[in-house]
């Protein structure tokens, strides 16, 4: 779906509030089908938004696993490596 919304749950230090409201942004945006509401529109986007956030921080926090926690740098080199192989010419 979004290519710009990365997994949050199992990361030690656990994923911020901040990256849950960047990951319904991104989720907003893209059900909205805009990345800038109207002024007529913003209040609902906004709203959405919030509800988003709520709910992704529900979910980490009622998510359990049994797997030792990511660590974002090691995940972040793997994501660059894959787009590396990926687009590589």
């Amino acid at each position: 779906m979004c290519r710009n919304i990365r997994t949050l749950f199992n990361f030690e230090p656990p994923a911020s509030e901040r990256e849950a409201r960047d990951a319904a942004l991104q989720f907003v945006r893209k059900v909205a089908g805009t990345s800038k509401p109207s002024k007529a529109n913003e209040a609902a986007f906004e709203r959405a938004v919030d509800e988003v956030t709520a709910s992704v921080l529900a979910l980490i926090g009622g998510l359990q696993t049994t797997a030792p926690p990511k660590n974002r740098e090691v995940e972040a080199a793997r994501a660059r490596e894959r787009s590396r192989r990926r687009f590589a010419s």
